[in-house]
């Protein structure tokens, strides 16, 4: 995975990523519906792109210091515009967990960890981190994600089912729960243009061809035979530290 590119790819697209990103607001919204706890001493927030959890959880949230992190610098205009109290931290979420020193009551994060490399052992470092009784929070997405564009170019992130997710941390406990949520489009362009807008065209470093595009039109298009769609397979993960 090439972290970079990724950094790239997004730092381009922050400014279309609001009114692009509908899935990943509604991801936000849920997430934090999964509290029944509402006050926390210290929180933690990884890949906080432009707020849109971040947002939420000030509003729902009671905390004492709050720290968000992303990969992208420019995210910290967004953040700072949010709360200008958050701490924001600007570091790959693998790398940073590795150095950060502090313990927090809850870790959130919304559609970021798909971005992750080694997931079970991230995972586990991040509950290393929580203070007793304390919670982690996520949403991934899941095997179902962007099938079609799986189906037409067949390149895909390294997904995870929520039976793989219970099997990693069984011993905790999770909760988990998964959604289908599928968008509908005019064109298969359209649907590549809602891809780059919301920066996660980072799959392949190469640029398109006229040819590669039309390839990709054609069979999108045999596999959509009424009107083309982009599948979306939330997972969230809710793990309670003992």
């Amino acid at each position: 995975m090439n972290k970079e590119l990724i950094q790239k790819r997004f730092a381009k697209n922050l400014d279309t990523y609001n009114d692009n990103a509908k899935i990943q607001k509604i991801m936000a919204d849920r997430l934090i519906s999964f509290l029944k706890t509402k006050n926390f001493n210290s929180i933690l927030e990884i890949g906080c792109g432009t707020g849109f959890l971040t947002n939420l959880a000030v509003k729902n949230l009671n905390f004492c210091s709050y720290t968000a992190n992303d990969i992208v610098k420019e995210c910290e205009d967004y953040i700072k515009t949010i709360n200008p109290n958050i701490k924001f931290l600007c570091n790959d979420i693998e790398r940073f967990i590795n150095e950060d020193q502090e313990k927090y009551d809850l870790i959130i994060s919304n559609a970021a960890f798909q971005w992750v490399e080694n997931f079970e052992e991230f995972i586990n470092k991040l509950i290393s981190k929580l203070n007793p009784e304390g919670i982690l929070l996520f949403s991934t997405f899941g095997k179902e994600n962007y099938r079609e564009i799986y189906h037409v170019i067949g390149e895909s992130l390294n997904y995870y089912s929520p039976l793989e997710l219970k099997t990693f941390f069984k011993e905790l406990n999770p909760i988990i729960e998964e959604e289908i949520r599928i968008m509908a489009f005019k064109t298969p362009i359209d649907i590549l243009k809602h891809i780059k807008n919301t920066g996660v065209n980072s799959i392949e470093a190469h640029s398109w061809t006229k040819t590669d595009m039309q390839r990709f039109e054609n069979g999108y298009n045999n596999f959509c035979a009424k009107h083309p769609t982009l599948t979306y397979n939330p997972i969230y993960v809710l793990i309670k530290k003992p």
